[in-house]
């Protein structure tokens, strides 16, 4: 099985299943002299984990991050850092009477067709757990971009139907996006989202929904044309997180109701900087960052674990039935995608920083 590693010179590759003894991440590329603690790295896992509210799945996990390697005396060593998080709110009692039906909307039927042998457990590698890694990863990417000006922010715009009306200040999303189950920083519209995934939830479904990420002071020039531009490697990184099945630029599909003058940021100069007056470009032409902040979100899929009767194949039987699901599951993903969503655009830039030689290995000396 390939495709565990992210990055060219920031390099991360996660590691671990669901319900395996532990999760964790190895991370290269990181410049030597960086402060760092488990501290900085355990406020953004703190984010991630369930059990936090009704709206999230009621596993109890801790998610202790453990640095094992490639940090001294609270600096790294510009070696690669190994992180583990021990497993240990595990039950997979509730899996073992399905082990052989694939549940729709998982990737079970698509791992058993490519590798023949996967582990049922609460869905092995596939499973939301696997976000500890990157999680983790991003707090080290974020840690790096915050010493050149760069600030990564996400929040909920819609979830079960319900959708912010309105433009949002990064203010509004700094002050009020942690003050709610929904990381919704309209605080009346993450109340009526609230009530929204309750409902589904009380009638055995799940919700989807949409999460937003902002890449404030990113400089320009980041970005190779053609095959690596920014917007591509973007929607690349977020593509990779379970449960996402689209990813919008800038206006995204309202360019599609546009014409081309209404579509163009106009270009002008302020402070003799070059900018444009808007930013329905998100951020990015050509491919290339054009030091407005990127923004993009990205459109999640309802949890595919329901409680509701769904069909099926027995696969040990190769007989059609119905499965109903019994375990622990998020009633709506968005909140708890936030910080990974954030922590994939931290990823990326991290990594275009270093290849774009922005960062300088001398700073933390």
């Amino acid at each position: 099985m390939s495709g565990n590693t992210f990055g060219r010179i920031f390099r991360v590759t996660t590691w671990g299943e669901s319900h395996g003894p532990a999760v964790g991440v190895v991370i290269d590329g990181v410049p030597a002299g960086m402060p760092l603690s488990e501290a900085d790295i355990q406020r953004e896992l703190d984010r991630r984990r369930p059990g936090q509210s009704i709206l999230a799945s009621p596993r109890r996990e801790k998610d202790r991050v453990e640095i094992l390697s490639g940090v001294f005396q609270s600096k790294t060593l510009g070696t690669p850092i190994s992180i583990l998080v021990r497993n240990v709110d595990v039950d997979s009692t509730p899996y073992e009477a399905i082990k052989t039906k694939s549940r729709p909307g998982h990737a079970d039927l698509t791992y058993w067709l490519k590798f023949g042998h996967i582990d049922y457990r609460g869905g092995g590698r596939a499973a939301a757990r696997e976000t500890v890694g990157r999680v983790a990863a991003g707090a080290i990417a974020k840690k790096l971009l915050a010493a050149y000006g760069i600030e990564i922010l996400g929040h909920t715009v819609e979830a079960a139907g319900i959708a912010v009306e309105r433009e949002l200040s990064p203010a509004e999303i700094r002050k009020n996006a942690e003050r709610n189950p929904m990381r919704c920083a309209d605080m009346r519209i993450a109340e009526r989202m609230k009530k929204a995934v309750l409902k589904a939830t009380s009638e055995g479904d799940s919700t989807g929904g949409i999460v937003e990420v902002i890449g404030l002071g990113t400089p320009a020039g980041l970005g190779e044309p053609v095959f690596e531009k920014m917007d591509a490697e973007i929607a690349r990184a977020l593509m990779s997180i379970g449960s996402v099945k689209a990813v919008l630029v800038g206006a995204g599909c309202e360019f599609a109701r546009m014409r081309g003058s209404e579509a163009n940021d106009p270009i002008v100069l302020r402070g003799g900087k070059l900018t444009t007056e808007t930013n329905k470009a998100g951020g990015i032409l050509g491919g290339i960052t054009t030091g407005m902040p990127i923004v993009a979100r990205i459109v999640v899929k309802p949890t595919p674990s329901v409680t509701k009767p769904q069909r099926t194949v027995d696969l040990a039987k190769m007989k059609g039935g119905k499965i109903e699901l019994k375990g622990r599951f998020d009633p709506n993903i968005c909140p708890r995608i936030v910080p990974v969503a954030e922590a994939m655009l931290a990823m990326v830039l991290a990594d275009h920083m270093l290849r774009a030689g922005k960062i300088n290995p001398a700073k933390f000396k």
